[in-house]
């Protein structure tokens, strides 16, 4: 039987461990590791992929695309897909710091608790990759979303950026840069999911409990202090103001059955992308 072998791409020095482990436990025969894989010195390394098997053989081959440097990792992805030809490539999946994973995870939390269609959602710390990502499944769904950032420019070209790539909901930008700001922007929010840095709180406890139409929180930091105060990083679907909240573990478990399922997708065939989108529908259907 032909070996499924996972080929790792990390824009870093050093390949993450993390994601390694993940593919272990996702069921891979054979795990290659490559630090430091730009588009620039990428391409031998995508012909040996692509040309070593054929046939059926080639799904047994896949490339896994990671690293601490999301935009550097969407480039890569592009290149990869630009060095295939014909039927002669290998599936793909990019989830660069899990950008994809974890905005996947958190969406779908929130839709355990209301129908995204015509919900407001708010994105604290919006314009990072994680926050873009969350901006756009949301949207996806029908939200209507305020993707939000300390400056305003910011945050509406990031809303700009993501309304290019969904077909429903809404998008616009919202100032989230003082407490008055912030307390302003959530108006009305019945999801709030915080994106922001590791270790800096984007809003008060008081400030969200004073949301009479907040359904569900989710706060996305492992780091102490929470992003949103009041929130534990276990928490998951507990009571918190007039909704429940989510933090960063407490939607760790979808995350990581996401990632798993994600990479043994991989391997179904030969001409698979898992970008955002893809890997939504995965954590959607484990629900």
């Amino acid at each position: 039987m032909t070996k499924k072998i996972l080929i790792q791409f990390d824009i870093d020095t050093q390949p993450s461990s993390f994601d390694s482990v993940v593919a272990i436990d996702a069921g891979v025969d054979h795990l290659l590791r490559y630090e430091g894989v730009q588009v620039t010195n990428a391409t031998g390394l995508i012909h040996g992929a692509m040309f070593t098997r054929g046939g059926e053989d080639l799904k047994n081959t896949a490339i896994f695309i990671g690293g601490s440097d999301v935009s550097a990792a969407e480039k890569l992805l592009v290149a990869c897909q630009k060095v295939f030809f014909g039927p002669v490539r290998v599936s793909l999946m990019l989830d660069a710091n899990g950008c994809n994973t974890t905005a996947s995870a958190a969406v779908v939390a929130a839709s355990r608790h209301i129908d995204l269609a015509g919900a407001k959602a708010v994105v604290l710390g919006g314009t990072g990759p994680v926050g873009r990502r969350v901006a756009q499944l949301l949207a996806s769904d029908g939200a209507d979303v305020v993707v939000t950032s300390r400056t305003l420019s910011r945050a509406q070209s990031a809303a700009d950026e993501i309304r290019g790539k969904v077909s429903s909901g809404t998008l616009s930008a919202g100032q989230a840069g003082t407490p008055s700001q912030t307390a302003e922007v959530l108006a009305s929010a019945q999801i709030v999911i915080a994106c922001g840095a590791a270790g800096v709180e984007l809003v008060s406890e008081n400030t969200m409990k004073s949301l009479s139409t907040l359904k569900v929180a989710i706060d996305l930091n492992a780091v102490p202090p929470a992003g949103i105060e009041g929130i534990g990083v276990s928490d998951k679907a507990k009571s918190y103001g007039s909704g429940v909240g989510y933090g960063a573990i407490g939607v760790g478990g979808l995350k990581m059955k996401t990632h798993r399922q994600a990479i043994a997708s991989l391997f179904d065939s030969n001409d698979k992308v898992l970008d955002a989108a893809e890997i939504y529908a995965i954590a959607k259907s484990i629900g």
